[in-house]
């Protein structure tokens, strides 16, 4: 039997990957995303060697349910705000998606950062583009082919354990996981991530680079439904580059009825998923804008006007009046701002402490030999706080209500005290067989470190 036709649709379902040689390339927008690499690098990189308050500036403390970010501490008990900060990130996407295309991939995406460093690696080692090519066109025998190889792969590597490395160093205190690993006492769990993510970071940024936003991330599938006509994307302008052609510096296209696109390639040549800027959008765009770059440069050599390559928009470039700031804009802002600053308010305003009431549900009310009401609850106070505080406990909403609380309760930072509580009343005081009390603790040092919590006090029921 024949197996011809399966070997002819396998072929034209699985192409074997073309590696890429992005050529290296300088101006603005190459300026600012080194800087944005520079920028956020730095923060993963060093913001966990800092201290602040005796902890580490960022730090998710998992075993003990705590979250240090700068001069906050979150509990289990705020995830609500990871929520919103969540939201708020969905926003500020869609806000810079509808403004400018996908600024979000171009400068600030983990993939795109880190292969930038990649790249500046392996140019650093096999040399420019072209060099690059030749190497890999060399037999695998070849010696230098081989050091090069190695010396690349080896620094890649390194750079991949360092970044797993500070990676946990976020979740486990990043000087005892230091001595941990020179001393080789890691733990299992923190083998585990170090080596994870080592090898996400290398196989990432090292071997699938623009496979990843080509056919891994979805983002570049559903961008189209936040962009309008009106959204700043990187385009070619045709009516001004068309025709295509060749010719001498100097030389006026005119005469040629040529257009100011020489035809270089290098918008192709600097693009890292190899894609041509000329045939207008594709969703292989990760709005670099490293083909503006390499453009400008070559229409400043030419003598010709920049921005045959630019940022425009759709209606730009068939001659219509562009809206930048248009009612999605403006809605994406106000929501963005209102979001987020409610949500900083309310953390720089929550209390550091955290109130539990718990009533004894095995029976309604006991009533002593004295004819005396009471009622069981189970205490729990929380001290959010990153010192010890001494809180003062009160009840409030029944008159002549008692409780066996009477003197100061000492909490640590971070511990959770439980006490269980007797709250007696003298059956005259009762009016309903269902009262609403409250209980309030405050610090007796800090009156913003209070909190109160609302519970029910039940008596005798009226016949």
């Amino acid at each position: 039997m024949s197996h011809e036709p399966n070997d002819s649709i396998e072929s034209s379902l699985f192409v074997k990957r073309k590696k890429l040689y992005p050529r290296e390339v300088h101006g603005l927008f190459a300026t600012l995303r080194i800087a944005g690499v520079v920028l956020l690098l730095g923060m993963f990189y060093f913001l966990p060697w800092i201290n602040l308050n005796e902890h580490q500036i960022i730090l998710f403390d998992l075993p003990a349910r705590k979250f240090y970010i700068f001069h906050w501490v979150f509990w289990p008990q705020d995830f609500i705000y990871l929520a919103l900060l969540l939201i708020c990130a969905a926003l500020a996407l869609f806000l810079f998606t509808a403004l400018a295309g996908r600024l979000w991939c171009g400068y600030a995406c983990p993939q795109t950062v880190w292969t930038e460093v990649f790249l500046w690696i392996e140019r650093k080692v096999e040399g420019t583009r072209s060099q690059q090519m030749k190497l890999d066109a060399l037999p695998n025998s070849n010696k230098r082919k081989i050091s090069l190889k190695i010396t690349k792969h080896s620094i890649w590597l390194t750079f991949s354990l360092f970044t797993g490395f500070t990676f946990v160093g976020f979740f486990t205190p990043i000087r005892e996981l230091y001595f941990s690993v020179i001393q080789f006492q890691l733990g299992p769990w923190e083998s585990f991530w170090l080596l994870f993510y080592s090898t996400a970071t290398y196989g990432n940024a090292g071997w699938l680079r623009e496979q990843v936003c080509m056919y891994m991330c979805p983002y570049a599938r559903f961008q189209s439904a936040m962009l309008d006509a009106n959204t700043l994307l990187i385009s070619y302008d045709a009516e001004r580059g068309e025709s295509r052609g060749r010719r001498k510096r100097g030389t006026d296209p005119k005469e040629d009825n040529l257009g100011d696109c020489i035809d270089c390639s290098l918008c192709v040549q600097v693009c890292p998923t190899d894609i041509d800027i000329r045939d207008g959008l594709q969703y292989e765009c990760i709005g670099c804008a490293a083909c503006i770059d390499a453009c400008d440069g070559v229409m400043e050599k030419m003598g010709y006007e920049k921005g045959l390559v630019k940022y425009t928009t759709e209606n730009a470039l068939e001659g219509k009046e562009s809206k930048i700031i248009r009612p999605r804009i403006i809605l994406y802002s106000i929501l963005l701002i209102s979001i987020l600053s409610g949500v900083l308010y309310s953390i720089e305003t929550r209390s550091f402490v955290e109130l539990d009431v718990i009533r004894d549900r095995n029976s309604l009310y006991r009533e002593d030999f004295e004819g005396m009401i009471s009622n069981t609850y189970t205490i729990k106070v929380l001290n959010m706080d990153t010192i010890d505080h001494q809180f003062e406990f009160k009840t409030t909403g029944l008159e002549g209500l008692t409780v066996s609380i009477k003197e100061l309760i000492d909490v640590k930072a971070g511990q959770v005290l439980e006490i269980p509580l007797q709250a007696i009343i003298d059956p005259i005081n009762l009016t309903e067989p269902t009262t609403e009390i409250y209980f309030s603790v405050s610090a007796t040092d800090n009156d913003k470190v209070s909190t109160i919590t609302e519970s029910r006090f039940l008596g005798p029921i009226e016949p």
